[in-house]
């Protein structure tokens, strides 16, 4: 493997980290600070680190997989995708940043919960705690898988750590260096570091789509069509092959948004309800530029390699292996750099999330509720290793999917907190009884129509993505409870 790339890679970590260092020193001395960075995200930085912690490994792998496989059918995903987020930024932003300081400056979701329907508090607390965990283990299992792809197909025969296989090392990297900025810095430290790590990302994404049609090998828009309708015509398609199911199952991705933990944390701890406008108009426009990047990679790439006699094994490393086809070794070590910023930025914030609520929603809550700022702050660094830990172990099969295991993690917490999320912010009536219902619901419907296989095939027909009857479930059982229980104490008059 050339210098250069090694020189661009030890520069992106040690920016990482030194990042990590500078928070630490500026806001992680009580637990508002480490967990929620004191509530002071510029809208710039909350509106990339929104998007990049969202993002994750799936947009420059399994994205552009997903197209070169099936073509533009896929891209529905993105766009359901864009959908979402832009109706999360405009209901949900405002609403929940609010709302979390009303309610006793709340600084997770669980807790935040809790206050709002206190007549449930603690099981409302104790289920959401639990949802995260799980499903933040196999979400952030997806990014180390993520970057054990990376280093397996880009340093192949190099690595050998300890005598671990070049997948294993990969994932023993990309969660080394994630937990060290991580413990270190806290939110402000993962926040920052997303920043950075969006704006690479975006920048890969234009660049790499770009030099694939116009450089040495690619033709341009006329041949890259030409060599897509020879392979397969659909590849060119929007609709043409795509059930009704199959287009539902896509689009609906969107409504993961709403209850992604990792997500709508950033829009609790933006400075102001007045920068939430400006975040979003950053956010989306970063989104649309680097979503565009990413199919347009996936379904030229197909292009590229047909007309170029590449044979690719695995769809999902098309990003890696034209990175290191295509470029000097400076700029493929940038490039790598850019997936590592995409796997990183996730794998830090999920990280972060799941030790919040560990630390607050486990810790604090039953066990040590007279415990200091300080006691608080390190029992959360701990609780950021151990999540590491066991995710480590989840993806220690190389032979997963990036795009499976993300698409299970966001459909549970979609359903378990999604229509929660919204209703406690914009239906009065919604209750203690309701919203513990609900989170139940969505989150067991999503497991066992996982566990039944109806996402792969559903009554003899295509699979139906388990978003879908999570969701509707989920907000079905808290309408239903909360219209025939009555809890008058928790009637709350939410500002629109």
């Amino acid at each position: 493997m050339a210098i250069g790339v090694w020189i661009s890679l030890f520069a992106y970590f040690a920016l990482m980290i030194a990042i990590g260092f500078y928070a630490m020193r500026k806001s992680t001395s009580t637990s508002e600070d480490y967990m929620l960075g004191g509530r002071q995200l510029s809208p710039q930085v909350a509106a990339l680190s929104a998007g990049a912690s969202d993002m994750s490994g799936w947009l420059l792998l399994g994205l552009p997989g997903a197209m070169f496989v099936s073509g533009l059918g896929s891209a529905w995903i993105g766009i359901g995708l864009l959908v979402g987020a832009f109706f999360n930024w405009t209901l949900v932003a405002p609403r929940l940043r609010e709302q979390t300081l009303h309610y006793n400056d709340a600084i997770t979701i669980p807790e935040f919960l809790g206050n709002r329907f206190p007549t449930q508090a603690i099981p409302l607390r104790t289920v959401s705690a639990i949802v995260i965990v799980i499903f933040f283990a196999v979400y952030t299992a997806s990014g180390l898988v993520a970057g054990g792809k990376l280093f397996e197909s880009a340093f192949s025969g190099v690595l050998n750590i300890g005598g671990m296989s070049d997948y294993a090392s990969g994932v023993f990297i990309t969660l080394g260096v994630v937990l060290v900025y991580t413990v270190v810095g806290g939110f402000l430290a993962v926040s920052m570091t997303d920043f950075v790590q969006g704006c690479i990302m975006m920048l890969a994404l234009v660049i790499m789509p770009a030099v694939v049609l116009f450089g040495e090998g690619g033709g341009g828009f006329s041949q890259a069509s030409q060599t897509l309708n020879e392979v397969d015509p659909t590849l060119l398609s929007w609709t043409e092959g795509l059930t009704i199911v199959g287009w539902l199952s896509a689009v609906t991705w969107g409504l993961g948004y709403f209850g992604q933990p990792h997500i709508i944390v950033r829009f609790m701890a933006i400075r102001s309800q007045k920068d939430v406008p400006i975040a979003r108009n950053i956010g989306m426009s970063w989104m649309l530029i680097s979503l565009i990047g990413a199919i347009s990679l996936g379904i030229f790439g197909r292009a590229y390699a047909v007309r170029n006699g590449m044979d690719v094994q695995d769809p999902e490393t098309i990003f890696i292996i034209l990175a290191n086809l295509l470029f000097h070794p400076l700029v493929t070590g940038f490039l790598y750099a850019a997936l590592l910023a995409a796997i990183m930025s996730t794998i830090s914030s999920q990280l972060l999330v799941s030790s919040s609520s560990l630390t607050e929603d486990f810790y604090r809550l039953f066990l040590r509720k007279e415990a200091t700022e300080k006691e608080v702050v390190a029992v959360g660094r701990i609780s950021v290793v151990v999540v590491g830990l066991v995710a480590a172990v989840i993806a220690s099969d190389p032979t997963s999917q990036v795009l499976g295991l993300v698409s299970n993690a966001w459909a549970g917490f979609g359903a378990a907190f999604g229509p929660l999320i919204i209703l406690s912010l914009m239906w009065s009536r919604t209750n203690g009884a309701g919203a513990l219902a609900g989170m139940v619901v969505g989150a067991v419907t999503v497991m066992l129509w996982i566990s039944l296989g109806w996402n792969a095939s559903f009554m003899g027909g295509p699979g139906v993505y388990e978003i879908i009857p999570g969701f509707i479930a989920a907000f079905i059982a808290i309408l239903v409870v909360s219209s025939v229980t009555v809890d008058a104490g928790e009637y709350q008059q939410i500002s629109r």
